[in-house]
Order: C-alpha cells, then sequence, then structure tokens
C-alpha cells in the first residue's frame, strides 16, 4: 500500500515562489509516475504537472516556464517549484503516484496567492 504526504503549502504574493513536496511511502516506487493536480475553488480538478520514472515532464500549458517538477530522495519524494506565482493559481494542490495496481493520492494542501 502507499501512502502521500504533501507540505510546503501556505500563503504567498503574486510574483512570489514556493516548493511543494510530496513523500511517498512503499516499495519500488521509482518505477511509478508522479505528479500535482489542483483544484480551485467551483472547478475542476486539473494537472499541473507529471513526470515518469524514466524522467520524462509534462505541464499543463498555465504553469509552463514558471513551475518545475522533480524526483529525489530514490524517487519517492516529488517536488514542485512554482515560481512567479499568480492568484490564479490558488487551489489544493494534490500529489499522485501511479503505477501497476497502483493509483493513489494525497491529502492535499492548500496553496493560496494574494494579488
Amino acid at each position: 500500500q502507499v501512502h502521500l504526504v504533501e507540505s510546503g503549502g501556505g500563503l504567498v504574493q503574486a510574483g512570489g515562489s514556493m516548493r511543494l513536496s510530496c513523500a511517498a511511502s512503499g516499495r519500488f516506487l521509482r518505477f511509478f509516475d508522479m505528479g500535482w493536480y489542483r483544484q480551485a475553488l467551483g472547478k475542476q480538478r486539473e494537472l499541473v504537472a507529471t513526470i515518469t520514472s524514466g524522467g520524462d515532464k509534462t505541464y499543463a500549458d498555465s504553469v509552463k516556464g514558471r513551475f518545475t517538477i522533480s524526483r529525489e530522495g530514490a524517487e519517492k519524494t516529488v517536488s514542485l517549484e512554482m515560481n512567479s506565482m499568480k492568484p490564479d493559481d490558488t487551489a489544493i494542490y494534490t500529489c499522485r503516484i501511479r503505477g501497476p495496481g497502483i493509483d493513489a493520492w494525497g491529502p492535499g494542501t492548500q496553496v493560496a496567492v494574494s494579488s
């Protein structure tokens, strides 16, 4: 069984930076894809960024050039570095890990960007 715990959320001013981290517990996680999703109030959940077990990265158009996803710690931690943040980035950010027989989500962390 895989458990995910996010950290690093909070309040930041527009133009500022924030780093989110997601720690995963479980075996063989380096073979799984990981990613960040977000859901703003009144909106559907959307993909922010993903990184495959091979290191290939995908970003939503709205965050390209501002956000960077990375994996470290024997591939058990996925981080999201967020720069030049905008009020539209305000949402609950959730970590996800996917692999053979596994599709797990973290509880989420709130990110708020003030104008």
